[in-house]
């Protein structure tokens, strides 16, 4: 579209806050608060996500699905500042939170910049309608954070793969549609230069998903098991051994989640975290407000909430002018893992005695003490932030890269467990 096609922002702003207003209901006080905390029945889970699934269609049919999205693929055709206007606009009212990450990105924007025509035009429209809910299977049992190190296999067999291993830490994949997954192709070449990505249907002969119980309760990561799966090579995506180039993008759009023009996150902040405003109810709830020590945390708090939201501004700015390499997205994603750990060990020092022990009436006292436990999600989740160290250094800093024993090495002669070889 031209520029004088699109609607300005403001006009924009104004008609979304008249429907999200019209049709979307509240959030509850303190909704989304918490690192991974247990949630209700599997059969309220489903619900939830049966609603987000409603309230994505929703999006679709008022125009608001997609905001950043080509128009031929069902999106809005507009600007990542019309995304971040509809996302202030729907703070504190319900949202499809659990599509967000990772069906939009990094899922949808890899199709975007490496499916086919065929494969954007049967996959993006409908998971703008919140038909298809998309995960990605990467990481694995072996692996860690070496994405490269992957060992899924997928052999050709005519037209098709067949993909056999298993992927780890997939959050819902046991109510998911569909795969983005990193299998390696070739074992006589170096780590990077033999790996294919492929979409697949999660439910499906040979794929085998088993829930995760974390200490907290909390089941929400799943491990799959891939058995001879077969997957037509119409549903790779970029080229056969060149998957580390896909995958690059891929880890890209996944640190840019908080600045990325194709998701909707409240600016208000994601589900799932501890938010500065918080720790002022919990230390009012363990009843400490005229506590100077716990006036110094809170406005440790608000510190790193300002300075949070001011980089990722800058990062989002410099990333979309051209004037900041795509690399830098690790630099959002380092400092908000960092912040998110030290907001969690805030709001715990801030409960008091109610971090080892509370009751359901300790207000927002309770599971301070299990959000402790699981700070480290924030680092970890995502791309864990030594990841992000070693990118920022390297690729943005243009430090020397550390040593690496596999370097150049095929993958089939790279030492590793004997139960592990390929």
């Amino acid at each position: 579209m031209s520029t004088g096609d699109i609607e300005d922002v403001e006009t924009f702003r104004q008609r979304a806050r008249d429907w999200i207003r019209g049709n979307l209901a509240p959030l509850p006080a303190g909704s989304g608060i918490g690192v991974m905390r247990a949630g209700e029945s599997d059969e309220a889970e489903l619900a939830a996500v049966a609603r987000q699934r409603e309230i994505q269609r929703m999006f679709y049919d008022a125009g608001f699905a997609g905001i950043a999205f080509p128009r031929e693929y069902g999106g809005q055709g507009l600007t990542a500042d019309h995304q971040k206007a509809f996302s202030e606009e729907i703070s504190g009212y319900e949202y499809p939170a659990d599509i967000q990450a990772p069906t939009f990105s990094p899922c949808a924007a890899v199709l975007l910049d490496f499916g086919t025509e065929e494969q954007k035009r049967q996959h993006i429209p409908a998971i703008l309608k919140g038909e298809e809910l998309w995960m990605q299977f990467l990481s694995e049992p072996s692996a860690g954070s070496d994405v490269a190190a992957a060992l899924t296999s997928a052999v050709r067999d005519g037209d098709d793969w067949i993909l056999n291993g298993s992927k780890i830490w997939t959050t819902g994949a046991w109510w998911s549609d569909w795969g983005l997954v990193l299998a390696r192709t070739n074992w006589d070449v170096p780590k990077h230069r033999g790996l294919t990505v492929f979409i697949l249907p999660i439910h499906q002969p040979g794929i085998e998903v088993h829930r995760i119980e974390m200490l907290n309760g909390n089941k929400e990561f799943c491990q799959e098991f891939l058995t001879d799966v077969r997957v037509p090579d119409t549903d790779r995506i970029g080229e056969v051994d060149d998957g580390w180039t896909v995958g690059t993008r891929w880890m890209f759009h996944e640190r840019m989640l908080h600045n990325s023009p194709l998701v909707t996150i409240p600016a208000d902040g994601a589900r799932g975290t501890i938010r500065a405003t918080h720790l002022v109810e919990i230390a009012r709830d363990a009843g400490r407000l005229e506590d100077p020590l716990a006036r110094d945390l809170i406005g440790e708090g608000r510190m790193l909430d300002l300075v949070t939201h001011a980089l990722q501004g800058r990062l989002s700015r410099g990333l979309r002018s051209g004037r900041m390499p795509d690399q830098s997205a690790a630099i959002g994603r380092l400092f908000t893992g960092v912040t998110a750990a030290r907001t969690t060990t805030l709001s715990f020092n801030l409960a008091g005695g109610a971090s080892a022990a509370w009751t359901d009436d300790d207000g927002a006292t309770a599971e301070c003490g299990n959000d402790f436990l699981l700070r480290q999600v924030s680092c970890i989740g995502g791309g864990t932030t030594e990841m992000a160290r070693n990118v920022v250094s390297e690729r943005v800093l243009g430090m020397p890269r550390e040593p690496a024993k596999d370097r150049g090495v095929a993958f089939r002669d790279v030492p590793r467990g004997a139960s592990n070889r390929g």
